[in-house]
């Protein structure tokens, strides 16, 4: 049984030490450019970003392109390279394809902020659909749930020194 003082995501006591890991912001939280993880320019949205978003510069995901991740809180310079816990992941799945997003922040995610994330996503693969139709690009997209981060950087790979962006045009 927890209290009200034990934050959610560290309700029992052997729960492991969420992973401390490095991003680089792409898309500082309020912008409306969506750049992808070699710089680009993927599209102008018409909402802005609610949080920091960015990638993992040590790791792949499944599409071949860095790990993403969003950062909770305070708007961050484009470009910032931060240290920061992961304190879960959110599948979501692009054109076909599954698309881990480490969620990150200084502080253990409340209910409240890991339910925001969840809506997000939810409506922006809605949104990525129709964008994807638009483009004449096939696939299904979804948000498929909460994981752990340490599930989604079990799934990644290491990045190799070999890599130069992409292998799918987004």
């Amino acid at each position: 049984m927890t209290d009200a003082n034990t934050p959610p995501s560290r309700a029992h006591d052997n729960a492991p030490e969420p992973p401390e890991i490095e991003v680089v912001i792409e898309v500082p939280r309020g912008s409306f450019l969506k750049r992808g993880s070699t710089g680009h320019i993927d599209f102008v949205s018409p909402f802005p970003c609610p949080f920091n978003y960015g990638s993992v510069p040590n790791y792949l995901g499944f599409e071949g392109d860095l790990l993403d991740a969003l950062v909770l809180g305070p708007r961050l310079p484009l470009g910032a390279r931060i240290r920061v816990r992961a304190w879960g992941a959110v599948t979501l799945i692009d054109r076909g394809m599954a698309d881990d997003k480490l969620v990150c922040s200084a502080h253990p995610l409340t209910l409240a902020e890991k339910a925001f994330v969840l809506r997000f996503f939810r409506f922006y693969a809605r949104y990525k659909g129709v964008l994807n139709v638009v483009r004449g690009h096939p696939g299904r997209n979804a948000c498929e749930g909460w994981r752990t981060a340490a599930q989604a950087i079990a799934r990644a790979q290491p990045r190799p020194g070999s890599w130069q962006g992409p292998p799918v045009e987004y």
